[in-house]
């Protein structure tokens, strides 16, 4: 069973402006390198080849870089959105590309994350039928400076809602990393428009069918100017890995 994944790649980057007034986010350079190149080595380097590109903003200048992925020993496929269908409308207009279960990595993250483990999950996820059985995975990391009061919380395995209020010592809220693993049947009925794919979380969240893990190694978001140039700089310093 090949496991694909999809980088998103479609947004227009108003955080990030005036940067991306001219070039589209995944295509800034860092350290001589666009960030979304980064991401799809990584992807290679853990035997992920196949990987589809949902592209909206400058659609073209993301295609005519990237290419048919051969340089990265990769095939590329882009799934074109004329008007951005966010990231749960990207992901719907993309699953005729898709594998049954794949991976989902956003494009503006800097991660030491190993995602060689992510496409066993991946495989395990895929090979699970029962009714009961997970249909995604997400990866959590530590609550940034920014988003101190995080997204989720991860309970034996499992994704729960984040709880107001004080909540018990063993149990703490994480982040969403921007990675997780999707079984097509987590968008039965999902509808072809613009709309986040946290949209869709709950009712898999209530049921138990999300599980998640903990990456405590390096993660940021580059969502803003500042934290683009801090990673350069850190870079710059070696006081994070290339």
């Amino acid at each position: 069973m090949t496991i694909k994944a999809m980088i998103l790649a479609a947004g227009r980057g108003e955080r990030m402006r005036p940067l991306t007034d001219t070039t589209p986010k995944p295509l800034l350079d860092i350290a001589g390198k666009s960030l979304i190149e980064y991401r799809i080595e990584a992807l290679v380097d853990a035997g992920i080849r196949h990987i589809v590109i949902n592209v909206s903003y400058q659609a073209e200048r993301l295609i005519e870089a990237l290419g048919d992925g051969k340089r990265y020993g990769a095939t590329i496929e882009y799934s074109v959105e004329s008007e951005r269908l966010e990231t749960g409308g990207g992901i719907v207009n993309a699953l005729p590309l898709l594998s049954d279960c794949f991976i989902i990595v956003n494009s503006d993250i800097w991660t030491d994350f190993d995602f060689s483990s992510l496409l066993q999950q991946a495989l395990k996820l895929n090979s699970e039928e029962s009714p009961n059985s997970a249909l995604a995975h997400l990866v959590l990391v530590d609550n940034p400076p920014y988003h101190s009061e995080g997204d989720l919380e991860l309970k034996n395995g499992l994704i729960c809602k984040k709880r107001q209020g004080k909540r018990e010592n063993s149990v703490t809220s994480l982040t969403y990393s921007g990675i997780a693993i999707y079984k097509k049947a987590f968008f039965l009925n999902a509808p072809l428009e613009a709309f986040r794919v946290t949209k869709l979380w709950d009712e898999p969240i209530a049921l138990g069918q999300m599980t998640g893990e903990y990456h405590t190694g390096q993660w940021r978001d580059i969502g803003v100017p500042e934290r683009l140039e801090a990673l350069r700089e850190a870079l710059a310093k070696r006081t994070v890995l290339a």
